[in-house]
């Protein structure tokens, strides 16, 4: 062997041995990577960037629970970075998926750390996105599942109430087609048919001017509203209905006050509370409609003489369909959304509206609105009217009714409105 073929010999086992060494370096730099990243809390690269722009609430957890990385909104819910996860079933999730890999769901309730400081019904997603850390993602639900709840019960209430009418309809459509050799009974029975067409054509508005008040987003026409045309046009609508029942519609209080809204719906809130004072009052006694600026609020109560409600009854007489006495509703033909407008309604407002009653004493509803400046065109006209001086009136409550209502002054409305 010359001295050229040991120098390829030697260059070639110089490369072998090269090579080795070099794979040798390479796998334990990669088993050295491996180890470090098995015990690595550092957050890969480009994962808080996808987190900044993420809109849901996500938060990347380390083996200990503490949050390494999170979104902007995650705070919500108190999960801010270098902290433990505020949760013990979130941290349950994330040691389970880590643990066995893949993915892990559930469904549970947070309480939130921001204000309004309320529970809220999450889905909460964890993926492992590294030996030691896991990506938990939490999406606020409750807003779906209770528009979701609101349309199931929403559904079967309306379906059973319409049962009642439709079904009396078409009973008495039988009765009469029965009937039709006696022209008394068939006049007895067109009668009360025709009560419950009225009733069925009252429900179905009342069912459509609730869900158009739940589904719009916002109100249709938004302009200065006079508070004394609302209260005006709700009391009109209801003078015959109220001189039927021996009733007298009382108006007063502040005047020239506006409120931002639409007109047409809260002239129907305020109707709807002056119909059930008038429905609930006993015959001869009086109905107050009074009107008073509070701050930069405006009041608006409607006060009866009438049964009261209970306290147990106060709790949900805002609720759909609800109705504290069964029986006078059925004879007055009332569907029980009345209220349940007015609340929706009012909120709309960016109102509220509040409830004070007794038992055997009468009701006070009172509905809370933003005051609004008077339109610059008529703030310099004065009222033309001249001032009468309020006669005394009997309250329509007793002392221990309450005393930031707005109480009428002496201004009957029987048959005569303004």
């Amino acid at each position: 062997m010359n001295s050229t073929q040991l120098a390829l010999l030697a260059l070639l086992l110089g490369v072998v041995i090269g090579g080795a060494v070099a794979l040798l370096i390479v796998t334990a730099i990669r088993a050295r990577d491996r180890v470090q990243a098995r015990n690595s809390n550092a957050v890969p690269d480009g994962v808080s960037d996808v987190l900044a722009a993420m809109d849901d609430s996500a938060v990347v957890v380390d083996a200990s629970g503490t949050v390494r990385a999170s979104s902007a909104s995650a705070e919500a819910f108190g999960m801010q970075i270098g902290e433990t996860l505020p949760d013990d079933r979130l941290r349950e999730l994330a040691r389970s998926v880590r643990a066995g890999g893949g993915l892990g769901t559930a469904s549970l309730t947070l309480r939130r750390a921001a204000t309004p400081a309320e529970p809220r019904l999450v889905s909460a997603r964890a993926t492992v996105i590294s030996p030691r850390l896991v990506l938990l993602v939490i999406r606020d639900i409750t807003e779906r599942e209770r528009v979701e709840q609101m349309r199931r019960d929403f559904v079967a209430n309306t379906s059973h109430e319409l049962k009642t009418p439709v079904g009396a309809i078409s009973l008495l459509s039988e009765a009469i087609e029965s009937a039709a050799d006696d022209p008394a009974q068939v006049r007895i029975f067109a009668v009360r048919l025709n009560a419950e067409a009225a009733r069925l054509s009252s429900l179905t508005s009342r069912v459509m001017n609730l869900s158009r008040l739940q589904s719009a987003d916002e109100l249709a026409e938004v302009r200065d509203v006079s508070v004394d045309a609302v209260v005006t046009s709700a009391v009109e609508a209801h003078v015959l209905p109220a001189d039927s029942a021996g009733v007298t519609l009382v108006r007063g209080g502040a005047r020239g006050l506006y409120v931002r809204g639409d007109q047409q719906i809260l002239t129907e809130a305020v109707g709807n509370l002056v119909a059930n004072a008038v429905a609930y009052s006993p015959k001869g006694s009086s109905v107050g409609i009074g009107v008073k600026q509070v701050h930069n609020a405006v009041e608006i109560a409607v006060t009866d003489r009438g049964i009261g409600i209970s306290e147990e009854d106060q709790q949900r007489v805002f609720e759909r369909f609800y109705r504290s006495d069964q029986a006078r509703s059925r004879r007055t033909g009332g569907t029980g959304l009345g209220l349940s407008i007015v609340k929706h309604a009012v909120q709309r407002h960016g109102g509220e509206v509040r409830i004070w009653s007794k038992v055997g004493r009468g009701s006070t509803f009172t509905v809370q609105l933003p005051l609004a400046s008077a339109p610059a065109a008529l703030e310099n006209v004065k009222d033309p009217r001249p001032k009468r001086r309020p006669k005394k009136l009997k309250k329509a409550v007793t002392d221990d009714a309450p005393t930031n209502v707005a109480s009428p002054s002496a201004e009957p409305m029987n048959g005569a409105p303004e």
